[in-house]
């Protein structure tokens, strides 16, 4: 059980290291790499959610999608889209999913990459498992913020219909508008616990991965919505960008997501640290974290 002395220079050596990891030069990478994997990511669920049995699936996720994106690039999204995407969204995940699957990994082997520094270890696997491994990574993430997505998208009043069907208590209603959302970001968290636990290369306990995942999802929303505030309220990227404004705001947003993600696998990795010393202090005996050594 972690003290609170631990937690508080946890956190304390996390805020040093964003400076000397170059955290977010890592961020800005990342955006990069997140730019050119988002639209093969959105064509790739588009071809998937058509042959699910829930009407206008898609067009509900990336009006969801618009709760926490910039107006402008939302926009921006849309009309990329609406040129890409055919009618016939089975044929093209019958002939282009491995082209598509393997673009949008991109942003998930770049993830790799940035994690690896984040933990302080080299990455000595070879590029035919790290790759296969980045599209995993894109399949499972996927898969569970799909999950994440639809629990959003049937709403709160989805609580008093499942109630009435299955004869639950009305207690359950009213509870239902938070149960979703406690259910939507534990998927989103665990999400991104899958991505700490698999791609650096280190070993850990998979429960370990949470404090990082969480403090992730939880800096992430809130950045989202402090960056929509001053999208909507403040920032001028169309008059100083002109028609890049809304890809500015875009990558605005996507720069920031990597760095929520970076620093929750700093915390992760500090966490780690003191795990280790602290066992070996004690007990004289090495953490669960053995793969890599992680440099103190």
């Amino acid at each position: 059980m972690m003290s609170a002395h631990t937690i508080k220079d946890a956190l304390w050596r996390t805020y040093r290291d964003l400076n000397r990891n170059h955290t977010l030069q890592m961020a800005a990478a990342l955006s990069y790499y997140f730019v050119l994997s988002l639209f093969p990511a959105l064509i790739f669920l588009s071809a998937v959610v058509a042959y699910l049995p829930v009407p206008d699936l898609f067009n509900q996720t990336l009006a969801l999608m618009a709760r926490f994106l910039p107006p402008d690039s939302m926009g921006l999204i849309r009309r990329v889209l609406a040129d890409v995407i055919t009618p016939n969204r089975g044929a093209f995940l019958s002939f282009g999913i491995l082209g598509t699957l393997w673009t949008a990994s991109g942003g998930f082997a770049a993830s790799i990459e940035a994690l690896n520094m984040a933990y302080e270890v080299k990455d000595d696997r070879p590029f035919w498992k790290t790759r296969p491994l980045a599209v995993g990574l894109a399949f499972a993430s996927g898969f569970l913020l799909l999950i994440a997505l639809s629990v959003m998208i049937v709403g709160p009043r989805f609580g008093a219909w499942l109630a009435a069907r299955i004869h639950l208590s009305q207690v359950f209603a009213l509870l239902w508008p938070y149960i979703h959302w406690t259910i939507a970001v534990g998927f989103a968290v665990l999400a991104i616990e899958v991505l700490y636990f698999l791609a650096p290369n280190v070993k850990q306990r998979f429960r370990a991965t949470l404090p990082g995942a969480v403090l992730a999802v939880g800096f992430w929303i809130g950045l989202s919505y402090l960056l929509g505030e001053y999208f909507r309220h403040f920032a001028s990227f169309n008059k100083t960008y002109g028609t890049l404004g809304a890809a500015i705001a875009l990558m605005t947003w996507l720069y920031w997501t990597g760095f929520a993600i970076l620093v929750g696998a700093e915390l992760n990795a500090e966490l780690a640290k003191l795990s280790r010393d602290g066992k070996l202090e004690e007990k004289h005996e090495p953490s669960a974290f053995t793969k890599i050594d992680i440099a103190a």
